[in-house]
């Protein structure tokens, strides 16, 4: 994964200095606030492990998180986009029975530590079929590659579940104008298959400061997992959000 961060860097940094023509066509969107874990249940592996809950059997943290998204307009209906998305949320506490992770065994009443890691790099192509004064309406495509972990800690035991895997997912976005400046955001990625599912959406307002930049704030929600005889997890992520758009 950091060989592939690389190459977004290098891809990005060459078109800021060698297509200078390009800058009119770029939107960097930055987000940041605080995330919160809803549901967030485990068992590893999926057929024989212990199923436990990282979020109502121990204490999951608040965290901190950012996202940071680019996007190339083509013209005014094209758009080609790239997004990192680091998330981890730690959790501690005790369970009343004995855990039964990845091949360790972690007695009852053992303090444990916990962290649940779902980091996403994506590649976006939208299509706004929709562009009207008051209403834009686009759907699309995103390739994304999760980098995800699960560690257990406790008294000197330790085991660690990681996954890179890469997952088509169908885009999309509204934007309605309110007013001038203001308006009601709803963009997002999700797509549901018998193997897991996963959604990732953004309701937002933006305000339009002027022609170049836009803030926004609202709610993201992240949900979903997968089921099967290596892993069983299933989670739901609460975000709020502000951010900022900035067109060059």
């Amino acid at each position: 994964m950091d060989n592939l961060k690389k190459i977004v860097v290098v891809l990005l940094f060459v078109s800021i200095l060698f297509v200078p023509a390009l800058y009119s066509q770029i939107k960097v969107d930055v987000e940041t606030g605080a995330v919160f874990s809803g549901y967030n249940d485990v068992r590893i592996p999926g057929d024989s492990g212990t199923l436990f809950s990282l979020s109502e059997e121990l204490q999951a943290d608040s965290e901190f998180f950012y996202r940071i998204r680019l996007f190339y307009d083509f013209n005014p209906r094209h758009h080609l986009g790239v997004l990192f998305a680091p998330l981890s949320i730690n959790s501690t506490g005790q369970l009343d029975h004995d855990l039964v992770f990845f091949g360790e065994t972690f007695p009852a009443q053992t303090p444990l530590t916990t962290t649940w890691m779902f980091n996403s790099y994506r590649l976006i192509y939208r299509y706004d079929f929709l562009r009207r004064e008051k209403l834009e309406l686009g759907i699309g495509f995103t390739a994304k590659i999760r980098d995800a972990l699960i560690r257990v800690e406790g008294n000197g035991l330790e085991a660690e579940k990681t996954n890179v895997g890469f997952v088509p997912i169908l885009h999309f976005r509204a934007k309605w104008w309110l007013s001038d400046r203001l308006a009601l955001l709803l963009d997002g990625d999700a797509l549901a298959a018998p193997q897991g599912r996963a959604e990732d959406v953004l309701a937002a307002l933006m305000l339009q400061v002027n022609d170049h930049i836009e803030f926004k704030a609202g709610y993201r929600l992240l949900e979903g997992g997968a089921d099967n005889d290596e892993v069983y997890n299933f989670a739901l992520v609460h975000y709020a959000s502000f951010g900022a758009v900035v067109s060059f």
